[in-house]
């Protein structure tokens, strides 16, 4: 029997949750609590290996209350191969707790290179390296720099989500310009609803090719919610970045479904926040920044049903 693709299991696994948050993983040698926290000048494999263990530490504690986790690629692959086989660790282990593993690696290329792209970094257990079900992929090599990401989904039931309008200030730079009326990022979007349309298993519900939207645009978010009524939509930019939970609400459907919305810093890094001090420990100060995080869309929701 086909297992269901990677949309229906995102959908599954947020109404299980009751809840839209994604934990962001991106560690910082800096920024690991105590106990954890290695000298800059330790080798790389000691550096990666304390990177593993604060990861699995996060996961440990947020697993229970959200669906889904994000690693950051980038953080790891900064210690080289040490750090690689670390990430490959931390994505095998959050796939094993239950989460769905969004990997942010915004990968892209042509041909056989994108083909590669997409079996090492799709597919769950035993299906690529990295036990991930679903990659973050630019489109601005074209779109068929995106169909073997797409082929692959197909073949796996995994997902992608499409850089369309990111958080960064300087987004507008390319992503708000107008060609034959419509910006670049409105165009990317009508890509991103045609594909999930196909991939949906209702006219109704959520395909496997989703999309980015930054919560730092919550006008923009709401209307890339109506463009793209199939697509699930990754909000980065909550919290950290200055996105706050009226502004991502609107990235939800009347169900709460539909979006995700990440956070990283604002969790993970909770421990340094004076708000946690009171914690038992920083893995304490983490579970009840996610609480709040989950109680704060929910409100949020709430006041402008």
């Amino acid at each position: 029997m086909q297992q269901p693709g990677f949309g229906e299991r995102l959908a599954n696994s947020v109404r299980i949750k009751n809840n839209p948050v994604c934990v962001g993983l991106d560690p910082r040698l800096e920024q690991l609590p105590p106990g954890i926290r290695v000298d800059r000048n330790a080798s790389l494999e000691i550096q990666a290996k304390a990177f593993e263990k604060f990861c699995i530490e996060v996961i440990d504690a947020t697993h229970a209350h959200v669906p889904v986790v994000k690693p950051q690629s980038a953080f790891f692959e900064e210690l080289g191969p040490c750090g690689v086989m670390a990430l490959a660790r931390v994505c095998e282990y959050a796939s094993n707790k239950g989460l769905i593993v969004i990997m942010d690696a915004k990968r892209n290329d042509i041909g056989t290179t994108a083909a590669a792209y997409a079996k090492a970094y799709l597919g769950n257990r035993g299906q690529c390296p990295f036990h991930s079900d679903a990659l973050t992929v630019s489109p601005y090599l074209g779109s068929d720099s995106l169909e073997p990401f797409l082929e692959r989904c197909s073949q796996v039931g995994a997902g992608i989500f499409v850089l369309v309008k990111t958080s960064n200030p300087g987004s507008g730079f390319l992503q708000d310009l107008q060609i034959d009326s419509r910006t670049i990022s409105e165009r990317v979007a009508d890509y991103v609803q045609q594909q999930s349309l196909k991939s949906a298993s209702t006219p109704n519900s959520y395909g496997d090719v989703g999309a980015v939207v930054g919560a730092t645009y919550p006008e923009q978010l709401q209307a890339m919610r109506k463009r793209m009524p199939n697509a699930w939509i990754l909000i980065p930019g909550y919290g950290a970045q200055g996105g706050s939970a009226k502004d991502v609400t609107v990235g939800l459907d009347e169900q709460g479904l539909g979006a995700i919305v990440n956070s990283s810093r604002g969790i993970i890094f909770a421990f340094e926040n004076a708000k946690y001090a009171g914690a038992s420990s920083w893995q304490k100060a983490v579970e009840q920044a996610t609480l709040d995080m989950i109680h704060a869309l929910q409100d949020a929701r709430m006041s402008v049903s």
